[in-house]
């Protein structure tokens, strides 16, 4: 779950060592420098960070209607949205109001549906969900406005993951480069290491070394099972490679698969030492993720890694002290087979009532408005291949930008939120529950595959 670039469905093609390319290229490169409305006349407004441009989109005259927005993100994340959700009130005179789903996306909103109170628009983290709640006729199709708008700046490939049987539902506005380890240059320098590791190999090492020099090594954030599913899949697509990926996210091989034995054996390496983990394995299962990365970058024993994606940047900045790309540096995930894996993810936006109002807030969604104002709260990527990306609010997330737009088509999707919210996106079940389990119990291989496929076989059968 939570913006990440995650993997493609069945119609999608391999390319796995392109994106790979791509995306370890750009983050090398920030490593490298770092260390149409009714209304006639549409509205104006500013279009991006604090200069004043031109609208490129026009937005009907909402005077007096209210909206209500659910997402997933909370603190600073939350706050830099709502300064996009502020432009588009300021343009079109509507009241949005925005309210938080946590992390069980589809059930807050499938019991607001169901009880006949639906927000206007939310955002999806699950290409999943999508694909169940358009078999239940709870999300609208995206009108002419927000298509013309998709088409003019989006990909095939990411106007494919907001579509189901046909139709056009969802705006990726937020993307995310799940494949990043960010590190604490000080406790780089304080434990002599002077290279960042390439490969898994090297990784543990660089654990283990961080450890012995008295620094907590890693900041896991395992009370969130969703960050859990991003270990495994980047582990799980460099071993076993793109189309075995395919194949699990799918659910055509089972989780008893000999490659799945494999990728948790490998993450066993790391989550099986506890001096390596920071606080100990039971310390990381209290642990929420922006505490993961509080852990990393303040307090006076600070750990010395934290993988997740380029939207940490985000908390770095609101809740530390740390200053991107001098305090704070990030790496490429590491090699487990041949290649860097590229885990990509991201929240879609879809309008689950058929209104003005709504669609005519996908449409500011999908524009490169509403992109470069997100973009310059930092945080945040965006998809949005005609956006100006002068306006990242740093080298960092401007070259992980430039990574993902190279890239192209050819990602992988976030497995879990490719699976039935079941199994990939609720808390206390399914994957995340699964990997949880098996982080407080690494010497269970077995185990942990037999719980896992026995909820992966559940969901997807229903």
């Amino acid at each position: 779950m939570r913006s990440t670039l995650r993997t493609r469905r069945p119609n999608r093609k391999g390319g796995a060592a392109k994106a790979a390319a791509a995306v370890v290229a750009g983050a090398m490169a920030l490593t490298l420098t770092a260390c149409g409305g009714d209304d006639d006349k549409g509205s104006e407004g500013s279009a991006g960070g604090d200069t004043d441009n031109a609208a490129t989109v026009k937005l009907p005259k909402l005077d007096g209607q209210k909206l209500e927005v659910a997402a997933v993100w909370t603190g600073p994340e939350q706050d830099n949205f709502t300064k996009v959700l502020d432009e588009f009130e300021k343009r079109t005179g509507a009241e949005v109001s925005y309210v938080p789903t946590g992390n069980n996306t589809s059930t807050f909103l499938g019991t607001k549906i169901q009880g006949g109170k639906p927000p206007n628009v939310a955002f999806l983290p699950q290409v999943g969900v999508l694909h169940q709640f358009a078999e239940k006729g709870w999300v609208k199709p995206l009108g002419p406005e927000g298509q013309a708008q998709l088409d003019k700046n989006f990909s095939a490939g990411w106007r494919d993951l907001g579509a189901y049987e046909g139709k056009q539902y969802g705006v990726y506005a937020k993307a995310a480069n799940k494949s990043l380890v960010w590190y604490n240059t000080a406790a780089y320098e304080a434990a002599g290491i002077t290279e960042e590791p390439k490969t898994w190999d090297e990784f543990v090492q660089t654990a283990q070394t961080l450890s012995d020099a008295g620094s907590p090594a890693v900041s896991i954030a395992g009370q969130d099972g969703w960050t859990l599913t991003d270990w495994f899949e980047n582990v799980y697509l460099s071993q076993a490679g793109p189309e075995k990926y395919d194949q699990l996210a799918q659910h055509k091989i089972k989780w008893t698969d000999p490659s799945v034995k494999e990728a948790l054996t490998t993450l066993a390496e790391l989550w099986g030492k506890d001096e390596l983990i920071a606080g100990g394995k039971a310390t990381a299962l209290r642990t929420e993720f922006p505490k993961s990365v509080i852990n990393t970058f303040s307090g006076d024993t600070p750990a010395g890694m934290v993988f997740e994606a380029d939207f940490v940047a985000a908390n770095i900045n609101a809740d530390t002290k740390a200053k991107i790309g001098t305090d704070a540096k990030v790496f490429p995930f590491p090699a487990v087979g041949d290649e860097s894996p590229v885990v990509s993810g991201g929240d879609m936006a879809v309008a689950l009532k058929d209104d003005k109002a709504s669609q005519a807030l996908l449409t500011f969604l999908a524009s490169t408005d509403a992109a470069e104002i997100w973009a310059a709260q930092g945080g945040f990527i965006s998809p949005n291949k005609e956006m100006d990306l002068e306006t990242y609010k740093d080298d960092v997330a401007r070259d992980i930008a430039k990574a993902l737009l190279a890239a192209g088509d050819d990602f992988r999707f976030d497995m879990s939120d490719q699976a039935p919210a079941a199994f990939g996106g609720t808390q206390g079940q399914g994957e995340w529950k699964g990997l949880q389990d098996f982080l407080k119990n690494p010497s269970d291989v077995e185990g942990a595959q037999q719980a896992l496929e026995a909820s992966a076989a559940k969901a997807y059968k229903g």
